[in-house]
């Protein structure tokens, strides 16, 4: 399915809280202690801590008809209304950037992601992104936290991706993300050479000293990466990886963690590695491979409003292709 066949876009989302009607909940008994902007961030989880507490600051939320504080704590068995804003998140605009669409339905989009789209705005990224891309796409989506996006690709990682098109489809399939049932496979290319298969279990956080870097830390939130061997080269190995956790940069930092860094990663992979005498085109091909070779090739989710399980996978892009056919190549 192509990004020309968009039907009706101008229609709300079904559940929105949006268009003059709250988000409703009952507190349980299970979050009973927690502050209310913890307990909230339990019961919506597509929206932030921090925007739910601005909201509560902000008059926007009401539990048993009364205004709260953040800090208030949970008895369990309040009920809540939460007056959401309409794009508290920034002043963004769409624009007219092509998709690649493997399925949509009223639930959910899935997507191809390029390698060089940033999926949200931020410093130095303003617009261009594909938030941008997908309120033109259908311009409903303005209504729901950062346009239906559920997770996040690295700019320079390509691949499948999902679109949330309601709040009851965004908040189910963020639970499967934290629940593990929302599975997501990727393909990489790294520097040496991995005997076997194995994983990496080591909690990741910001550096130190870095801001623009993660890096495995005691102080860091879990972390665990399986990967598998597909195919060796001369110094070069193509690997399989999955997660078992979302942390920003994971693969790419657990990877380095091991001592073996994605290759052309700009961030963690280190200087270029040659194999001994290596041929013209390879040289020229590994120099010229200017991104983390990272491809989400395959991503598994129980669908929001069926339960069934369904299952996608993204073609490897043409610069991997070239890539893994200059290294066998180079075996020849």
């Amino acid at each position: 399915m192509t990004a020309g066949n968009q039907g009706n876009r101008e229609q709300t989302p079904p559940g929105t809280a949006i268009a003059g009607e709250p988000l409703r909940t009952v507190l349980g008994e299970e979050l009973k202690g927690l502050r209310l902007d913890q307990a909230l961030a339990h019961c919506f989880p597509t929206y932030s801590r921090t925007i739910l507490k601005r909201w509560i600051l902000d008059g926007k939320v009401r539990v048993d008809r009364k205004p709260p504080r953040p800090r208030n704590p949970v008895r369990g068995g309040e009920q809540v209304e939460v007056w959401a804003a309409r794009d508290p998140w920034g002043d963004w605009q769409p624009q007219p950037i092509v998709l690649d669409i493997l399925y949509e339905d009223q639930d959910l989009i899935v997507l191809n992601k390029p390698a060089g789209l940033v999926v949200h705005p931020g410093a130095g990224n303003r617009d261009g992104t594909l938030l941008n891309a997908l309120l033109h796409f259908e311009p409903a989506l303005a209504a729901l936290p950062r346009a239906g996006i559920v997770h996040r690709l690295d700019k320079d990682t390509s691949g499948v991706m999902v679109v949330a098109r309601s709040p009851r489809a965004q908040t189910k399939l963020v639970r499967g993300l934290s629940a593990r049932s929302l599975k997501r496979e990727y393909q990489a290319v790294i520097n040496g050479l991995a005997v076997a298969g194995g994983s990496v279990n080591a909690p990741i956080g910001r550096h130190p000293t870095q801001r623009t870097r993660m890096a495995v830390t005691e102080r860091g939130k879990p972390a665990r990466t399986h990967y598998r061997v597909i195919k060796r080269f001369r110094a070069h190995t193509h690997l399989r990886v999955s997660l078992d956790t979302g942390r920003t940069h994971q693969i790419r930092v657990h990877m380095a963690h091991i001592g073996y860094p994605l290759l052309g990663d700009p961030l963690y992979g280190g200087r270029l590695r040659l194999p001994p005498s290596a041929r013209a085109d390879l040289t020229t091909c590994l120099k010229g491979f200017k991104r983390q070779a990272l491809h989400a090739a395959r991503l598994e989710l129980r669908h929001p409003g069926t339960d069934e399980i369904l299952e996608w996978a993204a073609p490897l892009p043409p610069d991997f292709k070239a890539l893994l056919a200059a290294l066998a190549a180079d075996l020849a």
